[in-house]
């Protein structure tokens, strides 16, 4: 059963999250996942990806977005996403009860894009590492269009992706990935963009292609690893480069 909680957007308005805690830990780290541009946090995706996550001993934390918040389907702009994502991460480190040693990041499509975006920032954010669950490689109708900015992500990550996303199928991001040993990628086969099956795969085929996607971003939570340490600040240079990068993907439709 998870539990709900709300938490300030600086001047911006107020977001509710929830926390889904696991029975039995596995590990003392906290996995904090971002919705789609499509749906909240409470969309059946989010709540039974977090439920299953928990259950195999990983507390996670949902959120929602701004605009979500509000009931709006337009997302917010790239800025406004990027400081919700980093209010929520203030937020679990101040709360009681939570792992703050080691806290992991992502979401599911936008959310875990914009994830990125936080993990490859020179912050002083002290990440784990990043889970993304349907990373979306192309916006929506123009496969041409590669949206590499994952590839500035320094610490682990595990990207779940369907064989057959639309957005970017597993066989893609593995090619991207391929120059980057701290990231992997968990093939979901014959998932889409939202590791869904075909119909004919059958229930029981679906619920276990789930499972084990739960069941490795647990493991990759649990793998022990090296305590992590903030980032030096990026060079002049560097900061612009990453700028240019992240300015030049933010007119594309978010997903």
């Amino acid at each position: 059963m998870a539990s709900a909680f709300s938490f300030d957007v600086g001047t911006h308005g107020k977001v509710t999250g929830a926390l889904f805690r696991a029975a039995d830990p596995i590990a003392q780290a906290t996995l904090v996942l971002a919705h789609g541009a499509g749906a909240p946090r409470t969309h059946p995706f989010m709540t039974s990806m977090a439920g299953r996550i928990a259950k195999k001993g990983v507390d996670v934390v949902t959120f929602n977005f701004l605009y979500a918040e509000a009931g709006r389907r337009m997302p917010d702009r790239v800025e406004l996403l990027e400081a919700t994502w980093r209010a929520a991460i203030a937020t679990v480190r101040a709360r009681g009860g939570l792992s703050k040693e080691r806290l992991f990041i992502g979401g599911k499509s936008m959310g875990g894009r914009i994830a990125t975006h936080i993990a490859a920032a020179n912050e002083g954010i002290v990440l784990a590492g990043v889970v993304l669950l349907g990373y979306p490689l192309h916006p929506i109708g123009k496969p041409r269009v590669v949206r590499d900015e994952i590839l500035a992500v320094r610490v682990p990550m595990l990207v779940v992706q369907g064989t057959r996303d639309e957005l970017g199928a597993a066989a893609e991001l593995k090619k991207l990935l391929a120059g980057s040993p701290r990231a992997r990628v968990h093939a979901v086969e014959g998932g889409d963009h939202s590791l869904s099956l075909l119909k004919r795969e059958g229930a029981e085929r679906q619920e276990r292609a789930l499972d084990a996607a739960a069941a490795a971003i647990a493991a990759f939570v649990a793998a022990p690893r090296a305590k992590p340490r903030a980032r030096k600040k990026a060079s002049v240079k560097q900061a612009a480069r990453a700028g240019g990068q992240r300015g030049a993907t933010m007119n594309e439709r978010k997903r």
